[in-house]
């Protein structure tokens, strides 16, 4: 096992994961109501091309940081969890900027596709709202040495983490061509 990087520190972490949790959750949500009609010079929805991609790229170092520690390999672990984290946050300000400069953009597919979309987008902005301060939590209990803690929360934060990458990526493609 690796050696611990922070000081535990439960009240402090849970009050800064807590608003920080707050504090994006309701920058997204207020994202709703605004649009920024500016030119850019560029399509914005190339922030939606990045966010896919960025996305891509979180799920396969999931993938590869769950092999890394089944193998016991738990700085190769730790380091790309670390990437991962970085990358959401890249996602997290392109997301951001695709919905402040090209708004929502409308589902356009008919038949029994709908119903799949609107599933797979219902689950995944849920999960998506829920997941951020079970990264956070988990992160800290790696950082503070707590490894039977990290676990047992990294047990319930990886799937979901996992689906919402994944299923994020598909929902752009599945949204992507009505893109205007």
């Amino acid at each position: 096992m690796l050696t611990a990087v922070i000081s535990k520190n439960d009240t402090k972490a849970r009050w800064l994961i807590g608003i920080c949790s707050l504090v994006i959750f309701l920058a997204i949500v207020a994202l709703k109501n605004f649009t920024v009609d500016i030119d850019l010079g560029f399509d914005p929805h190339v922030f939606a091309d990045i966010n896919a991609s960025v996305n891509s790229a979180v799920t396969i170092l999931l993938v590869a940081a769950l092999v890394a520690i089944r193998k016991r390999k738990y700085l190769l672990h730790k380091r790309l969890m670390i990437f991962a984290m970085a990358l959401s946050i890249v996602f997290l300000i392109s997301y951001i900027c695709h919905h402040l400069f090209a708004g929502d953009t409308k589902f356009g597919g008919e038949g029994s596709i709908r119903y799949v979309y609107f599933f797979i987008l219902i689950t995944h902005i849920f999960l998506a709202a829920i997941i951020l301060p079970f990264i956070l939590f988990t992160a800290y209990r790696a950082l503070a040495g707590e490894w039977p803690q990290h676990r047992r929360i990294a047990r319930i934060t990886w799937p979901i983490w996992f689906y919402v990458s994944l299923t994020g990526v598909i929902v752009y493609f599945m949204i992507s061509p009505y893109y205007s």
